[in-house]
């Protein structure tokens, strides 16, 4: 039996991040990864196959060139069992590799609810990261007009778009009573509602789906109000579970939640075996609770604190928790988030004092291009410290989400804004006079020194 340095299950971007990162930090070590699939989609991209790039083959990530370029060993098979006290795994094919070190990087699968009456009729679909499976789904989908998606987080807005792009009559249905419900608050999330909708997309928010109809194949949807919508597929993106199922077998612990527990090393319970990615507990940073997020990023930032930690604990490279920052676009529209919203920080008992500012992302504003730019900033009455932003704007809207992001992970206060040093260009950025981090940072700073000044 062969017996490798280090094995990771999961060829997706928490594995492939591993292994890069890994090989990079301790050289001298074997890597093997080993992935379900020969071919393996880039997960953010997946909605863009239904529109935009027009087929999956655009959408692969460069798995196996990335690991030959890298002297790592890429296998594809199926690792059904693990035996971690003898330190080895058995896979589908019946042959056995050991181990020194285990990663399992194995993700997650998307939720299909069995009490959703009318869920197994042909052209009920989900949105796996399966290649496979997605190229049926289009084909399929190539003989449809009216298409109900389900679910108005950011791949179902996402796909919502890109479904319109192609001519599909698209109607997007949250039970929530906004899009983006749990990114964003109420004043940004109503902005965007407003995007899709002028863009030919019919959203229906504050009431959900009760059953999807039809003899053999769909043919309406019905809401949990009485209406019936008449449709010729569904396609249901209401959330991932993590694919935990080989951990548990193998007596490796998994939560009440089924993620893989791990430590901020990202270490199991079980000796010499990691956890990242989907698959694995998130704790939210701010708040320190449990929290479902699933994120390519999150996987990414995961994998690399395990690459650098699988044979000396850096203690100083840690995963301290999710931040949840998201983007995407709609057009040439960015917006994005980070951390807590305020009704969420409500929720939590956290006092915060906000500052929302609107400008414009060019100076002067009638430069080619120009867009409107929002953006809010949370903070901690008490502190001033940031824990939360969403942004509105051009595509540059992403990167100052990741500033954000930036500002949580290093705990910096609102002063902190107040003083920052920028570079900006009218082509690229806003006025340095009215830069919208700037601006509303300076908001909050005034509300507290008003609050300051009546006690």
């Amino acid at each position: 039996m062969k017996t490798t340095d280090v094995l990771i299950v999961g060829g997706s971007a928490a594995g492939m991040v591993t292994a890069l990162t890994g090989k990079a930090h301790w050289a001298d070590k074997e890597f093997i990864i080993v992935k379900k699939q020969k071919e393996v989609m880039v997960p953010c991209g997946i909605p863009y196959i239904f529109g935009t790039l027009e087929t999956s083959d655009k959408n692969i990530m460069p798995v196996d060139a990335s690991m030959k370029a890298n002297g790592i060993e890429s296998i594809v098979d199926e690792v059904v069992e693990i035996n971690s006290e003898e330190k080895f795994v058995t896979f589908k094919s019946g042959e056995k590799i050991g181990y020194h070190k285990l990663v399992l990087a194995t993700g997650s699968t998307p939720v299909k609810p069995r009490w959703l009456q009318g869920s197994d009729l042909e052209n009920v679909f989900v949105i796996p990261k399966d290649k496979e499976y997605l190229d049926i789904m289009r084909e399929k989908l190539g003989h449809a007009k009216k298409i109900a998606v389900i679910g108005a987080g950011f791949i179902g807005v996402e796909l919502s778009d890109e479904l319109n792009k192609h001519g599909y009559q698209v109607t997007l249905i949250e039970k929530l009573p906004q899009i983006l419900n749990l990114a964003f608050d109420e004043e940004l999330s109503v902005k965007i509602h407003e995007m899709l909708v002028s863009r030919g997309v019919n959203v229906i928010t504050g009431v959900g789906i009760s059953k999807v109809t039809g003899s053999n194949q769909v043919e309406a949807v019905e809401l949990e109000n009485g209406e019936k919508l008449s449709m010729d597929a569904v396609i249901l993106s209401i959330g991932y579970k993590p694919d935990s199922a080989l951990a548990k077998k193998s007596g490796i612990y998994v939560d009440e939640d089924n993620f893989i527990a791990v430590d901020e090393y990202m270490r199991t319970h079980v000796k010499d075996v990691f956890a990242v990615g989907d698959c694995a507990q998130k704790r939210d940073f701010v708040t320190r609770r449990r929290v479902p997020t699933m994120l390519a990023s999150t996987a990414c930032a995961e994998a690399r604190i395990a690459g650098m930690n699988l044979f000396n604990l850096q203690v100083v490279k840690t995963f301290s928790g999710t931040i949840a920052i998201y983007s995407t676009c709609i057009g040439s529209t960015g917006f994005g988030t980070a951390g807590v919203t305020e009704q969420r920080a409500k929720l939590e008992g956290i006092e915060t004092i906000t500052g929302l500012y609107e400008g414009v992302d060019r100076h002067p504003g009638n430069l080619p291009g120009a867009q409107k730019q929002i953006v809010k900033l949370i903070a901690a009455s008490n502190s001033g410290v940031i824990i939360g932003g969403e942004v509105i704007g051009g595509t540059e809207a992403g990167e100052l989400t990741n500033v954000i992001g930036l500002a949580l992970q290093n705990r910096m206060s609102i002063n902190s804004f107040l003083t920052m040093q920028i570079g900006t260009h009218p082509c690229l950025t806003a006025s340095p006079a009215a830069y919208p981090l700037i601006k509303a940072a300076e908001m909050i700073a005034i509300q507290m020194l008003n609050n300051l000044k009546r006690r």
